[in-house]
Protein backbone atom coordinates (compact mmCIF):
# COMPACT_ATOMS: atom_id res chain seq x y z
CA UNK A 1 0.00 0.00 0.00
CA UNK A 2 1.27 3.43 -0.96
CA UNK A 3 0.89 6.31 1.71
CA UNK A 4 -1.37 8.88 0.23
CA UNK A 5 -0.44 12.09 2.37
CA UNK A 6 -3.39 14.53 0.39
CA UNK A 7 -5.77 12.23 2.42
CA UNK A 8 -4.96 13.17 5.23
CA UNK A 9 -3.50 17.23 4.27
CA UNK A 10 -4.88 19.88 6.73
CA UNK A 11 -5.97 17.63 9.38
CA UNK A 12 -5.41 18.27 13.00
CA UNK A 13 -2.21 16.18 13.35
CA UNK A 14 -0.94 18.41 10.18
CA UNK A 15 -1.82 21.45 12.15
CA UNK A 16 0.02 20.29 15.31
CA UNK A 17 3.41 19.19 13.52
CA UNK A 18 3.41 21.94 11.25
CA UNK A 19 3.40 24.45 13.95
CA UNK A 20 6.30 22.76 16.13
CA UNK A 21 8.09 22.38 12.57
CA UNK A 22 8.07 26.50 11.97
CA UNK A 23 8.67 27.09 15.93
CA UNK A 24 11.99 24.60 15.15
CA UNK A 25 13.39 26.36 12.15
CA UNK A 26 12.85 29.99 13.69
CA UNK A 27 14.50 28.73 16.95
CA UNK A 28 17.79 27.59 15.22
CA UNK A 29 17.41 31.13 13.06
CA UNK A 30 18.23 33.01 16.16
CA UNK A 31 21.68 32.64 15.18
CA UNK A 32 23.01 33.84 11.96
CA UNK A 33 24.50 30.82 10.51
CA UNK A 34 22.82 28.64 8.12
CA UNK A 35 21.33 25.16 8.82
CA UNK A 36 19.96 22.24 6.64
CA UNK A 37 16.64 21.11 7.01
CA UNK A 38 15.95 17.30 6.06
CA UNK A 39 12.88 16.19 5.61
CA UNK A 40 12.84 12.25 5.32
CA UNK A 41 8.89 11.62 4.23
CA UNK A 42 8.27 14.83 2.54
CA UNK A 43 5.07 14.11 -0.26
CA UNK A 44 4.42 16.86 -2.85
CA UNK A 45 4.43 19.41 -0.96
CA UNK A 46 0.64 21.21 -2.34
CA UNK A 47 -2.16 19.79 -1.80
CA UNK A 48 -5.73 20.99 -3.15
CA UNK A 49 -8.18 20.46 -0.22
CA UNK A 50 -11.13 20.86 -2.56
CA UNK A 51 -9.96 18.18 -4.60
CA UNK A 52 -12.02 14.33 -4.75
CA UNK A 53 -8.72 12.94 -2.75
CA UNK A 54 -8.92 15.35 0.33
CA UNK A 55 -13.03 15.87 0.14
CA UNK A 56 -12.91 12.01 0.49
CA UNK A 57 -11.79 12.12 4.14
CA UNK A 58 -12.40 15.91 4.54
CA UNK A 59 -10.43 15.99 7.23
CA UNK A 60 -9.28 19.25 7.13
CA UNK A 61 -12.86 20.25 8.22
CA UNK A 62 -11.28 19.41 11.67
CA UNK A 63 -7.97 20.71 11.34
CA UNK A 64 -6.76 23.79 9.22
CA UNK A 65 -10.48 25.04 8.19
CA UNK A 66 -11.84 25.07 11.70
CA UNK A 67 -8.85 26.51 13.31
CA UNK A 68 -8.61 28.99 10.78
CA UNK A 69 -12.36 29.79 11.48
CA UNK A 70 -11.64 29.95 14.95
CA UNK A 71 -8.45 32.68 14.61
CA UNK A 72 -10.73 34.66 12.22
CA UNK A 73 -13.55 35.09 14.75
CA UNK A 74 -11.76 34.89 18.47
CA UNK A 75 -9.36 36.71 19.95
CA UNK A 76 -5.37 36.74 19.05
CA UNK A 77 -3.89 33.47 18.96
CA UNK A 78 -0.37 32.89 20.21
CA UNK A 79 2.07 34.27 17.65
CA UNK A 80 3.27 30.32 17.17
CA UNK A 81 -0.14 29.60 15.73
CA UNK A 82 0.09 33.13 14.07
CA UNK A 83 3.56 32.42 12.40
CA UNK A 84 1.80 29.50 11.21
CA UNK A 85 -1.40 30.72 9.76
CA UNK A 86 0.48 33.45 8.03
CA UNK A 87 3.04 31.07 6.33
CA UNK A 88 -0.03 29.19 4.83
CA UNK A 89 -1.55 32.16 3.62
CA UNK A 90 1.81 33.43 2.00
CA UNK A 91 2.44 30.46 0.10
CA UNK A 92 -1.56 30.95 -1.07
CA UNK A 93 -0.89 34.05 -2.03
CA UNK A 94 2.05 32.73 -4.69
CA UNK A 95 0.10 29.94 -5.62
CA UNK A 96 -2.52 32.92 -6.94
CA UNK A 97 -4.61 32.91 -4.01
CA UNK A 98 -6.72 30.01 -3.72
CA UNK A 99 -8.14 28.97 -0.48
CA UNK A 100 -8.20 25.44 -0.89
CA UNK A 101 -4.37 25.06 -1.13
CA UNK A 102 -2.59 23.65 1.72
CA UNK A 103 1.11 23.12 2.19
CA UNK A 104 2.74 20.08 3.60
CA UNK A 105 6.28 20.34 5.66
CA UNK A 106 8.85 20.55 2.57
CA UNK A 107 7.11 23.89 1.55
CA UNK A 108 6.17 24.77 5.08
CA UNK A 109 9.91 24.44 5.71
CA UNK A 110 11.16 25.81 2.06
CA UNK A 111 9.40 29.25 2.20
CA UNK A 112 10.67 29.79 5.94
CA UNK A 113 14.39 29.53 5.25
CA UNK A 114 16.56 31.95 4.26
CA UNK A 115 19.11 32.08 1.93
CA UNK A 116 22.47 30.64 4.20
CA UNK A 117 19.73 27.50 4.72
CA UNK A 118 19.21 24.25 3.23
CA UNK A 119 16.47 22.04 2.58
CA UNK A 120 16.78 18.58 1.63
CA UNK A 121 13.44 16.48 1.18
CA UNK A 122 13.08 13.49 0.62
CA UNK A 123 10.19 11.26 -1.09
CA UNK A 124 9.99 7.11 -1.84
CA UNK A 125 7.58 7.73 -4.60
CA UNK A 126 9.01 8.95 -7.54
CA UNK A 127 5.85 10.51 -9.18
CA UNK A 128 5.00 12.28 -5.68
CA UNK A 129 8.94 13.14 -5.56
CA UNK A 130 8.54 14.98 -9.18
CA UNK A 131 5.09 17.00 -7.99
CA UNK A 132 7.42 17.79 -4.89
CA UNK A 133 9.96 19.42 -6.88
CA UNK A 134 7.17 21.31 -8.65
CA UNK A 135 6.07 22.63 -6.31
CA UNK A 136 9.27 24.18 -5.01
CA UNK A 137 10.27 25.48 -7.88
CA UNK A 138 7.16 27.51 -8.06
CA UNK A 139 7.41 29.03 -4.51
CA UNK A 140 11.31 30.38 -5.60
CA UNK A 141 12.01 30.02 -1.66
CA UNK A 142 15.57 31.99 -1.27
CA UNK A 143 17.05 28.82 0.00
CA UNK A 144 18.48 25.68 -2.06
CA UNK A 145 16.23 23.38 -1.92
CA UNK A 146 16.79 19.76 -3.21
CA UNK A 147 14.29 16.51 -3.27
CA UNK A 148 15.86 13.55 -3.85
CA UNK A 149 13.88 9.95 -5.30
CA UNK A 150 14.52 7.49 -2.35
CA UNK A 151 14.61 6.04 1.32
CA UNK A 152 14.04 8.84 4.06
CA UNK A 153 15.48 6.58 6.39
CA UNK A 154 19.07 5.80 4.15
CA UNK A 155 18.76 9.71 3.98
CA UNK A 156 20.07 10.24 7.51
CA UNK A 157 23.19 8.50 7.12
CA UNK A 158 23.83 10.12 3.75
CA UNK A 159 23.13 13.65 4.66
CA UNK A 160 24.40 13.72 7.55
CA UNK A 161 26.34 15.89 9.38
CA UNK A 162 25.58 18.75 7.36
CA UNK A 163 28.61 20.59 6.30
CA UNK A 164 27.37 23.53 8.62
CA UNK A 165 26.85 21.19 11.76
CA UNK A 166 23.23 22.88 12.61
CA UNK A 167 20.46 21.00 11.54
CA UNK A 168 16.81 20.04 11.84
CA UNK A 169 15.77 16.64 10.72
CA UNK A 170 12.20 15.70 10.55
CA UNK A 171 10.92 12.78 10.30
CA UNK A 172 7.04 11.98 9.48
CA UNK A 173 6.30 8.30 8.40
CA UNK A 174 3.15 6.90 7.35
CA UNK A 175 3.23 4.16 10.14
CA UNK A 176 1.95 1.72 7.35
CA UNK A 177 5.47 -0.98 7.63
CA UNK A 178 5.44 -3.47 10.40
CA UNK A 179 8.69 -2.71 10.83
CA UNK A 180 8.45 1.15 10.98
CA UNK A 181 9.38 1.34 14.60
CA UNK A 182 12.93 -0.65 13.85
CA UNK A 183 13.09 1.81 10.79
CA UNK A 184 12.62 4.30 13.16
CA UNK A 185 14.82 3.62 16.03
CA UNK A 186 18.21 2.60 13.89
CA UNK A 187 17.68 6.12 11.99
CA UNK A 188 17.27 8.04 14.99
CA UNK A 189 20.34 5.72 16.39
CA UNK A 190 22.27 6.56 13.31
CA UNK A 191 21.19 10.38 12.90
CA UNK A 192 22.70 10.67 16.82
CA UNK A 193 25.78 9.06 15.82
CA UNK A 194 26.60 11.12 12.94
CA UNK A 195 25.45 14.47 14.11
CA UNK A 196 24.62 14.33 17.90
CA UNK A 197 23.55 18.51 18.46
CA UNK A 198 21.19 18.21 15.56
CA UNK A 199 17.72 18.62 16.01
CA UNK A 200 15.31 15.38 15.60
CA UNK A 201 11.87 15.58 15.58
CA UNK A 202 9.73 12.50 14.86
CA UNK A 203 5.72 12.75 14.43
CA UNK A 204 3.85 10.08 15.81
CA UNK A 205 0.19 8.78 15.91
CA UNK A 206 -1.62 8.50 19.37
CA UNK A 207 -3.94 5.84 19.56
CA UNK A 208 -4.09 4.39 22.73
CA UNK A 209 -1.75 6.45 25.53
CA UNK A 210 -0.65 3.16 27.28
CA UNK A 211 0.40 1.47 24.11
CA UNK A 212 1.90 5.05 22.72
CA UNK A 213 4.34 5.78 25.74
CA UNK A 214 5.73 1.90 25.62
CA UNK A 215 6.41 2.75 21.99
CA UNK A 216 7.80 5.52 23.18
CA UNK A 217 10.38 4.24 25.34
CA UNK A 218 11.63 1.46 23.10
CA UNK A 219 12.27 4.07 20.44
CA UNK A 220 14.28 6.34 23.02
CA UNK A 221 16.11 3.54 24.62
CA UNK A 222 19.72 4.33 24.03
CA UNK A 223 19.41 8.11 23.48
CA UNK A 224 21.18 10.20 25.87
CA UNK A 225 20.54 13.86 24.68
CA UNK A 226 17.69 15.55 25.53
CA UNK A 227 14.92 14.43 24.61
CA UNK A 228 10.92 15.72 24.98
CA UNK A 229 7.29 15.58 23.69
CA UNK A 230 4.66 17.64 22.77
CA UNK A 231 1.19 15.39 22.48
CA UNK A 232 -2.17 16.87 21.39
CA UNK A 233 -5.38 14.98 22.07
CA UNK A 234 -8.93 15.76 20.07
CA UNK A 235 -10.39 12.79 21.40
CA UNK A 236 -9.71 11.30 24.92
CA UNK A 237 -6.34 9.45 24.20
CA UNK A 238 -8.03 6.21 24.93
CA UNK A 239 -11.54 6.55 22.52
CA UNK A 240 -12.65 4.21 20.60
CA UNK A 241 -12.12 6.85 17.37
CA UNK A 242 -8.41 5.43 15.67
CA UNK A 243 -6.23 8.47 16.29
CA UNK A 244 -7.03 10.39 19.01
CA UNK A 245 -3.81 12.88 19.27
CA UNK A 246 -0.70 14.13 17.76
CA UNK A 247 2.70 13.54 19.37
CA UNK A 248 6.05 15.23 18.44
CA UNK A 249 9.47 13.59 19.57
CA UNK A 250 12.16 16.12 19.82
CA UNK A 251 15.54 15.08 20.72
CA UNK A 252 17.94 18.14 21.27
CA UNK A 253 15.29 20.28 21.64
CA UNK A 254 16.03 24.76 20.96
CA UNK A 255 15.97 26.18 24.14
CA UNK A 256 12.70 27.07 25.58
CA UNK A 257 11.03 25.47 22.87
CA UNK A 258 9.47 23.26 25.66
CA UNK A 259 7.94 26.39 27.33
CA UNK A 260 6.91 27.94 24.57
CA UNK A 261 5.23 24.66 22.76
CA UNK A 262 3.19 24.34 25.90
CA UNK A 263 2.27 27.70 25.53
CA UNK A 264 0.63 27.64 22.21
CA UNK A 265 -0.28 23.63 22.43
CA UNK A 266 -2.60 24.17 24.70
CA UNK A 267 -4.69 26.94 22.73
CA UNK A 268 -4.95 25.05 19.82
CA UNK A 269 -6.14 22.43 21.72
CA UNK A 270 -9.21 24.62 22.84
CA UNK A 271 -9.07 26.21 19.28
CA UNK A 272 -9.86 22.43 17.64
CA UNK A 273 -12.48 21.94 20.39
CA UNK A 274 -10.15 19.33 21.65
CA UNK A 275 -11.31 16.93 24.51
CA UNK A 276 -7.98 14.70 25.21
CA UNK A 277 -5.40 17.27 26.91
CA UNK A 278 -2.05 18.74 25.93
CA UNK A 279 1.13 17.99 27.09
CA UNK A 280 4.40 18.75 27.08
CA UNK A 281 7.06 16.44 28.67
CA UNK A 282 10.83 15.73 29.44
CA UNK A 283 11.84 11.94 28.70
CA UNK A 284 15.69 12.94 29.48
CA UNK A 285 15.95 15.93 31.12
CA UNK A 286 18.95 18.75 29.66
Amino acid sequence: MQYRHVFHAGNFADVHKHIALLQLIDALQKKAKGFLVLDTHAGEGLYDLAGADARHSAENEAGITRLERAAATGPAVPPAIARYLQAIDAIRRAAGGAQRLYPGSPLLAACSLRDVDTLVAVESQAQVARALQRALDRSATPAPARVIAGDGYKAVRSQLPPPSRRGLVLIDPPYESGDEEAHIATALAAGLARFETGVFALWYPIKKQHDTDLWLARIIRGIDRPTLTAELCVQPPDHTAGLNGSGMLVVNPPWQFGAEAKLWQAALHTLLGGQGGSAVKWLIHE
